[in-house]
C-alpha cells in the first residue's frame, strides 16, 4: 500500500528546518512519500527540493500550486529543478485554485478556469518532456527561444491535478497523470471522481491516472476531542463549492464528517475504503488536527501500513 503524509510545520520558529525534521521521522517510521501544501508564505517546489536532499528515502510532491498567478515556463523550471534535485522523485500538484483567492490576492479575475487548466497542462507536459515549447492558446502563451531544459530532469515529472468537479476530470484524465482530492470520502471516489477520471482518461487513449487521495486523519483514543477539533479546523473549505460538493457527494454535511478518526483497527479500516473506492495512494493531513503523540501513532500505523 502507498501511503504518505502531508507536513505542514507554518507554525515552528523556522518552517524550513521544522519540515525536514517532520519528513526524516515520517521516513523512519516507514512511510513513503511527503506533501506540501502551496499557501503564500513558503514555496512548496522550494520544500519539496530541500526534503528530496535530506531525506533520499522519500517521494516528494506539491499539493497543490494554483494555476492562477503562475506560468508554465516558471513552473517547468521549478519542477525540472526539484526532478534534478530529487533524482526522479518529485511530483507535481496542480490546483485550479478558487475565485475568493485569487481574486483577493492577485487581482485577477477568476474566468474561464478549466480552459486556463487544459492550456497550463498542456505547455507544461511539452516543457516538462522535452525542455522546449512553442505553444499558443486563447489564454496562455509558453515559446522557448532559448533552452528551458534542466540537466538531470531528464525523466520528467509527474503532473496531477487537484481535481473533483466533472470537468476537472475530464481535463485531468485527457492531460495529466492523476488526481489529487481532498475531502472526497470513499462514496464521492467511487460514484462520482474515479469513473469520471478514467472514462476521460480511456476516451484519450491514455493509461489508468493515479488517484493520490489526501484524507483527515489520525489515530486516537479521544475521538470526540479530535473530531471536534476538526469539525473547527476544517470548516474553512466548507465555503468553496468543490469541497462542499464533494463533501455532500460523499454523503456528509461538514468536512470533518470524511476525517478517518479512531483507533488503529478503525483507521486502517478507513484507509482501505479509500483504496477500494480506486485511490491509488492515501495520503494523510493529519498535521492540523493531531497532537504531538496522536500524530507518532498514526504514523506509526501508516508505515505498517506502507511496509
Amino acid at each position: 500500500m502507498t501511503v504518505g503524509v502531508a507536513l505542514n510545520a507554518s507554525d515552528a520558529p523556522n518552517q524550513v528546518d521544522a519540515t525536514v525534521q517532520l519528513a526524516a521521522e515520517a521516513a523512519d517510521f516507514g512511510l513513503r512519500s511527503a506533501w506540501f501544501g502551496q499557501t503564500l508564505g513558503a514555496d512548496s517546489p522550494q520544500l519539496a527540493a530541500i526534503v528530496g536532499r535530506a531525506v533520499p528515502g522519500l517521494h516528494v510532491g506539491t499539493s497543490a500550486i494554483p494555476v492562477f498567478g503562475r506560468h508554465p515556463l516558471l513552473v517547468a523550471g521549478q519542477a525540472q529543478t526539484v526532478q534534478a534535485a530529487t533524482h526522479g522523485r518529485y511530483h507535481l500538484g496542480l490546483a485550479l485554485g478558487t475565485k475568493l483567492l485569487t481574486e483577493t490576492a492577485f487581482g485577477l479575475p477568476f474566468t474561464r478556469p478549466i480552459a486556463r487548466l487544459r492550456e497550463f497542462l498542456t505547455a507544461l507536459r511539452q516543457l516538462t518532456e522535452t525542455g522546449t515549447a512553442d505553444f499558443h492558446g486563447e489564454l496562455l502563451t509558453a515559446t522557448t527561444p532559448v533552452p528551458a531544459r534542466v540537466p538531470g530532469a531528464e525523466s520528467g515529472v509527474p503532473l496531477l491535478v487537484a481535481a473533483m468537479g466533472p470537468q476537472a476530470l475530464r481535463a485531468s484524465g485527457e492531460l495529466a497523470d492523476g488526481i489529487l482530492p481532498y475531502l472526497a470520502g470513499p462514496r464521492a471516489l467511487a460514484e462520482h471522481i474515479v469513473p469520471a477520471l478514467t472514462a476521460a482518461a480511456e476516451a484519450a487513449g491514455r493509461p489508468a491516472p493515479r488517484v493520490v487521495a489526501l484524507v483527515p486523519g489520525v489515530v486516537t483514543d479521544d475521538v470526540d476531542t479530535v473530531r471536534a477539533k476538526a469539525v473547527e479546523n476544517l470548516a474553512f473549505y466548507e465555503q468553496f463549492p468543490s469541497y462542499a460538493r464533494a463533501i455532500e457527494l460523499s454523503g456528509g454535511r461538514r468536512a470533518a464528517d470524511v476525517a478517518v478518526i479512531g483507533d488503529e483497527k478503525a483507521v486502517e479500516a478507513g484507509i482501505r475504503r479509500y483504496r477500494d473506492a480506486g485511490a491509488t495512494e492515501v495520503v494523510f493531513t493529519s498535521t492540523e488536527i493531531a497532537g504531538e503523540a496522536d500524530r507518532r501513532r498514526t504514523w506509526a500505523l501508516l508505515g505498517q501500513l506502507a511496509g
